[in-house]
């Protein structure tokens, strides 16, 4: 097996890696099995149409402790409700507080009113 080396670890979400099996179905003219599972997967989760402006719109609040990680995640799961942004937060070993929480649901909900 071909020796690899991470370069770097960057945190994606699952609109970024549809996008990613794109390029290389394009470079590879297919895919493999792991990847084509993957991507039938991405076919029915990814739904949003422009994950990139609510990924910017959550970064926008400038909410302390709040990484790049922790916004991927929020805009794969795309909570709607407080119990379910704390829900998702808990596998992180992270706090905020619950008007921090009210502006990120602010955000998603205004996102998707947008739309």
């Amino acid at each position: 097996m071909a020796d690899v080396q991470i370069m770097a670890e960057t945190p994606i979400n699952i609109y970024q890696l549809k996008k990613e099996l794109e390029k290389i179905r394009k470079r590879d003219n297919e895919l493999n099995f792991r990847a084509n599972r993957t991507e039938e997967y991405l076919q029915q989760a990814a739904s949003l149409k422009n994950p990139e402006e609510l990924f910017e719109k959550i970064i926008k609040l400038n909410i302390p402790r709040l990484k790049d990680a922790h916004v991927h995640k929020i805009v794969d799961i795309a909570p709607t409700t407080i119990v379910e942004l704390k829900t998702l937060l808990q596998g992180y070993t992270i706090t905020i507080n619950n008007e921090s929480m009210k502006k990120i649901l602010d955000a998603i909900n205004e996102f998707f009113e947008k739309k």
